[in-house]
């Protein structure tokens, strides 16, 4: 085993990438519109800083596990996220981050991809 193998530098370097992959392909895998759900709340968590290179992968694990299981259960969209997702979201996040800051219009496009995976928007 190499020095640069036992520092870790390898598995900082690819083991992102592969939790990364991994929660992606967990994520595909969702029924449609909790695959929604699970989008739309990634995109707006992408606009939060970790507090440590371990805490982004281990918030979209959660994160999939949220969903894994709500979809495993039946659980509706809106019994996991509340009537108001950006509220979800960010205390969700709290736990991983040290916050960040969220646009308007990425609070809007959040509430308006809940609504429209929990099937409640409009014909629109």
């Amino acid at each position: 085993m190499s020095d640069a193998e036992k520092s870790g530098f390898i598995s900082k370097m690819i083991g992102p990438k592969k939790r990364w992959r991994a929660y992606k392909a967990r994520a595909k895998e969702l029924p449609g519109n909790y695959r929604t759900a699970v989008g739309a709340i990634e995109r707006y968590l992408m606009h939060f800083v970790p507090t440590d290179g371990d805490s982004v992968e281990s918030m979209f694990e959660d994160l999939a596990d949220l969903f894994e299981e709500a979809a495993a259960n039946g659980t509706p969209i809106r019994e996991v996220v509340g009537e108001d997702p950006v509220e979800f979201v960010e205390a969700f996040a709290k736990n991983y981050t040290e916050g960040g800051y969220v646009p308007a219009r990425a609070r809007k496009q959040l509430t308006d991809d809940i609504e429209h995976a929990a099937g409640e928007q409009g014909d629109s």
